[in-house]
């Protein structure tokens, strides 16, 4: 028996349970994990063959013949949408975080601004919970994310972009739960010693935090939920 947690819309495609148990008949592996979901749960089977589902193991992306144990973490991720506690002694660890709640702009720039005299630029992009989307009016949003792993492809976003970029720090922020229209979502601060370099990495981060970071946004409309699969 395996259990399968469950994220986004995978649950609304399960009855809206938050995770299912499958017990194995023919082999130990995703490929055959899937061919349980192809015959109990039909339009999640499709969506993996599809590519817009993921199966992951341990927090990483599985492929077919990935092997699964009693004791493993499985998880079905559908397309992202896209908490380290805050009381944390770490500077570093504020550097990235998931939280609920709100956070600080201002904050946010003199915490990397303090990490060097040698930033000369700093470079930011704010993300807002807006009122209309894809022609349809939103009342509020809700965002899902996937505790361990989201924070896992965050830290693995700021050490690229240091490592890719000339750049001195990066934070990134992302926050999760009920956010109301005109509350912040998700901030990316970039320090560096000239503002060319700043600009591109923060503009690399927030498109590659969209990419590859298990986050996912259900929108509350006056005709009901919808789940995001992708937005720009």
């Amino acid at each position: 028996m395996v259990t399968i947690k469950l994220f986004g819309m995978t649950k609304s495609l399960a009855g809206g349970q938050g995770s299912l148990a499958l017990a194995f008949t023919n082999g130990r592996q995703v490929k055959d994990l899937v061919e349980l979901l192809d015959t109990g749960y039909p339009m999640i089977g499709e969506l993996i063959h599809k590519k817009k589902i993921l199966v992951s193991v341990n927090q990483e992306i599985a492929h077919d013949e990935t092997e699964i144990r009693d004791d493993d973490e499985v998880a079905l991720l559908p397309p992202f949408a896209g908490g380290t506690p805050m009381d944390q002694v770490s500077d570093d660890a504020q550097l990235v975080r998931v939280q609920r709640e709100d956070f600080s702009v201002d904050a946010e720039i003199n915490r990397v601004r303090a990490r060097s005299k040698r930033i000369g630029g700093v470079a930011t992009f704010l993300g807002i919970a807006r009122d209309r989307s894809k022609g349809r009016d939103i009342d509020s949003m809700t965002f899902e994310h996937y505790e361990g792993m989201a924070q896992a492809k965050l830290l693995e976003i700021r050490e690229r972009a240091l490592k890719d970029f000339d750049i001195i720090e990066v934070a990134i922020l992302h926050r999760y739960g009920e956010i109301g229209i005109g509350d912040n979502i998700v901030l990316i601060v970039v320090g560096a010693e000239h503002r060319a370099e700043a600009f591109r990495a923060c503009e690399w981060a927030i498109a590659e935090l969209k990419r590859i970071t298990p986050i996912w946004k259900l929108e509350h409309t006056p005709e009901g939920e919808v789940w995001v699969e992708e937005h720009p």
